[in-house]
């Protein structure tokens, strides 16, 4: 992985994002500082990958590779081979392209992620 250099001292607020993407009962707010792209993701109670995000993208499985953080709530994941994993609060996480996911409790799933922001939910 190459190496991320600063080059200059920012602050943005993901309440004001510089883009935002909104399929069924998701939020994914974006912000860029630098060559960085960062995403807070928000998935409402329901949420499941196969049933919101891939209406916009139309792959059988989320083809994107997520690094993040977990704030709030749960995140179950199931890769293409079966493999499953649960996050929750307080977890970093990566996540390889191939897989589905739905949110694992009655609360709402947040998620802070630094490698698909660019990308994730946007159309194809």
């Amino acid at each position: 992985m190459p190496a991320v250099t600063v080059n200059a001292l920012e602050s943005k607020s993901f309440d004001e994002p510089d883009e935002r993407r909104r399929p069924p009962k998701t939020a994914v707010d974006v912000v860029s500082l630098g060559d960085t792209t960062l995403g807070r993701f928000t998935f409402e109670p329901g949420w499941r990958w196969s049933e919101t995000v891939k209406t916009v993208v139309h792959t059988e499985s989320c083809q994107n590779n997520h690094l993040g953080v977990c704030t709030a709530g749960t995140l179950e994941v199931e890769m293409n081979d079966g493999t499953r994993s649960t996050i929750h609060a307080g977890d970093a996480y990566s996540i390889p392209a191939g897989h589905d996911a739905w949110v694992g409790s009655d609360g709402t799933f947040v998620g802070y992620e630094i490698m698909s922001a660019a990308t994730y939910a946007k159309p194809a």
